[in-house]
């Protein structure tokens, strides 16, 4: 059941978005009506939160059992009553859906959209993403907090009619002359979130040498910041086999193997046994969004780079290497699109079976044949269903509840490539 209004888009991106859906392989398929109904799902459930948080454990440090032990005790000090799934190899903790008759009350803060998104994921207010707040608001005031979802609120504003959204309740740890007149920025924490209307855990630095969101191992990124955020996160994980370097991917591989200088990036043509091409991406599977800025123009830039890395990624794999390649989005032009590019443009390249297969067959529409469809994994938001209860409440069976958990994901896709020699 819908509790938030469909993801807003601009016009030019939400028709580009529903071609893909009413592409003439699909609507043969399902059909005008059942093609329709299966993007307006999908709008729909972009805007709301998972109902599931999965984390992975470093096994090298802990076992699973005892992660979930700990994991059990770290949630209960957050969210009191919350019970954890019995699951095989994975740890996933349910959140509680979902709260509609929460009182609002009358002094009120208005956040970013960004903010308001991460609320839904169990995190507080900080000061930075406060946008608005009623004029009187004093350290201690319980607070109702809205997401800006046009990003049309005014900063320091005191009142705000425009669309927004509700995101749950909360203690002001500031008050509005700390947040909004202050001679210096004001850090931290601005409102404790105490009934949010998702109750979903915060797995910030949460048992952080234990569980992440998860041979030797090159990693690359252009952005120094995020090479630097693998570096901490390798560390703190004890994992003394990652080498992380900031570099341009499209780069990496050099004219032929004598090119190569020192243990860093370029490398030289087939060095690399198996490569995870984490692709840039439109981001369009995020869960929750609300609100979209993107235009049309930077939605249809992403494929030229992923082309391009991708590229680089055949040429660095060795004879008999795996190339993996995923995103977080659900267009067609950015997952089976390339996918069958890929299969043309290098005769070398094989799809295989995924192991575990959790996800649904990609998208028709690109003109794979149905056996290449069931060798992709799409995870598909418009197949989740919104919940409007206690998913722990002990009536659902563990298989039901780990079948909800593998369908109410984000958007995201994997394919397998096995390069023949």
């Amino acid at each position: 059941m819908s509790f938030f209004p469909k993801i807003r888009l601009r016009k030019e991106v939400e028709e580009y978005l529903r071609s893909a859906y009413h592409n003439s392989e699909l609507l043969a398929t399902l059909g005008e009506e059942e093609a329709e109904q299966k993007f307006l799902r999908l709008q729909n459930h972009l805007s709301h939160p998972p109902a599931f948080t999965t984390v992975r454990v470093n096994t090298r440090l802990i076992s699973v059992e005892n992660a979930k032990q700990l994991l059990s005790e770290e949630i209960h000090k957050i969210r009191r009553g919350m019970l954890l799934p019995n699951m095989e190899d994975i740890t996933s903790i349910s959140a509680v859906i979902c709260r509609r008759s929460l009182k609002q009350h009358p002094v009120q803060v208005i956040v970013g959209a960004q903010c308001g998104n991460a609320v839904l994921r169990g995190a507080h207010v900080y000061s930075a993403g406060i946008l608005s707040a009623s004029k009187w608001m004093k350290v201690g005031d319980e607070v109702s907090v809205y997401s800006d979802v046009e990003a049309r609120c005014k900063r320091g504003a005191t009142e705000f009619d425009g669309t927004k959204v509700f995101v749950g309740n909360g203690i002001s740890e500031l008050s509005r002359s700390e947040i909004f007149c202050s001679n210096s920025p004001i850090k931290g924490k601005g409102i404790r979130m105490t009934e949010p209307v998702y109750l979903s855990p915060s797995f910030d630095n949460v048992l952080p040498g234990y569980i992440f969101l998860q041979g030797e191992v090159i990693a690359m990124d252009k952005i120094a910041n995020k090479v630097e955020k693998v570096k901490q996160k390798a560390s703190v994980l004890k994992l003394n086999s990652i080498q992380a370097f900031c570099y341009n991917s499209t780069k990496a591989v050099t004219p032929d193997s004598g090119d190569s200088q020192g243990p860093g990036p370029p490398f030289p043509p087939e060095s690399f046994d198996r490569v995870l091409l984490d692709a840039p991406c439109s981001g369009m599977g995020q869960r929750p969004n609300m609100s979209c800025a993107l235009s049309l123009k930077e939605l249809t830039s992403y494929q030229p780079l992923q082309r391009k890395l991708f590229s680089t990624a055949v040429s660095l794999l060795k004879p008999g290497g795996t190339l993996v390649y995923s995103t977080c989005t659900i267009t067609l032009s950015e997952n089976e699109q390339l996918v069958a590019w890929a299969l043309t443009t290098f005769p070398c390249l094989q799809l295989h079976p995924q192991d575990p297969r959790i996800g649904g067959d990609g998208l028709m529409g690109a003109g794979l044949s149905p056996d290449q469809l069931k060798l992709l994994q799409r995870f598909d938001p418009s197949l989740a269903e919104l919940h409007d209860f206690d998913i722990n409440d002990g009536t659902l069976e563990d298989q039901d509840r780990t079948l909800l958990a593998n369908t109410d994901t984000i958007g995201f896709f994997i394919a397998k490539f096995v390069k023949q020699g």
